[in-house]
């Protein structure tokens, strides 16, 4: 029974004793990993470090509301003058003044020297009075006709001035056209105004042209063109007046002085009649 009793206790003793070595590693590994153990703790703060670039600019951003109606501003001060502009073109002509007030007498002149001037006189006199029908007959010209370049000269007589015009027109718009200046056409009541008209379409070298003698009114009844009735003269043509075709209504002069009846549609030079008291 001693004996047993001893041999239980031995047996406990090797069996802790076995235990003891992996208890002894175990406690040893726990200390070597509690020195790896590394503990984290925030040190002192750092100098401030030199600024980095610029960066890229960012997206635009997107567009805000409009704002709202601002108050109107003041008015700026007035600049100063601009250049001058280019010059326009002229204005038309204005109309003729008044004549102005006569001006002083001026001073006697010195006596002339005594001389024959009775001949020069009249030279002069009758050269005043050319220069003043010239003139007359040029301002004539002007007023009647817009192209001085179609007028074959002036023919007169005591009471008439004839214009011989050298554009072609039927007989019903040279008729308006002498009309239209104050006159008609031409129309030879007597003798020497026949000789007249027939000498200027002579001078002008000229076959016929249209004079103021029709029967539009009434078939076979000419008169002239102021309406005043053919009594006392004519020039006709023998065979004259004829109505060829029955359409020859109107009337030329030849340069021979003689009459014919013409159809009035076809264009012709023509002879302007005028009163002499009204040029």
């Amino acid at each position: 029974m001693r004996g047993e009793k001893l041999l239980l206790p031995m047996m406990l003793l090797t069996v802790m004793m076995s235990f003891l070595p992996i208890q002894t590693s175990y406690a040893q590994h726990l200390a070597e990993e509690a020195c790896t153990v590394q503990i984290l703790v925030p040190g002192l703060k750092g100098e401030p470090g030199e600024k980095g670039q610029k960066g890229a600019p960012g997206r635009p951003g997107r567009v805000g509301p409009p704002g709202e109606i601002g108050h109107p501003g003041f008015n700026g001060q007035k600049g100063i003058m601009g250049r001058y502009g280019k010059v326009g073109p002229s204005g038309m002509k204005g109309v003729k003044g008044d004549m102005g007030d006569p001006g002083p007498t001026g001073p006697t002149g010195e006596p002339g020297v005594p001389c024959e001037c009775t001949p020069m006189r009249n030279m002069i006199g009758e050269m005043d009075i050319l220069v003043a029908q010239l003139s007359s007959e040029l301002k004539f010209i002007k007023n009647a006709l817009p192209s001085p370049a179609a007028v074959a000269g002036i023919k007169e007589t005591d009471t008439k001035v004839y214009l011989l015009v050298k554009e072609e027109k039927r007989y019903s718009d040279a008729e308006v056209y002498c009309q239209t200046r104050g006159g008609h056409l031409a129309m030879p009541k007597d003798e020497g105004a026949n000789t007249a008209i027939a000498g200027y379409i002579a001078e002008a070298g000229l076959s016929r042209v249209y004079i103021g003698i029709h029967d539009l009114d009434r078939e076979g009844v000419f008169t002239y063109v102021d309406s005043s009735p053919m009594t006392t003269f004519a020039r006709w043509r023998k065979g004259e007046p004829n109505n060829a075709y029955d359409d020859e209504d109107c009337a030329d002069m030849v340069a021979s002085g003689e009459w014919t009846d013409v159809a009035c549609h076809p264009t012709m030079y023509f002879v302007c009649e005028f009163d002499k008291d009204s040029v």
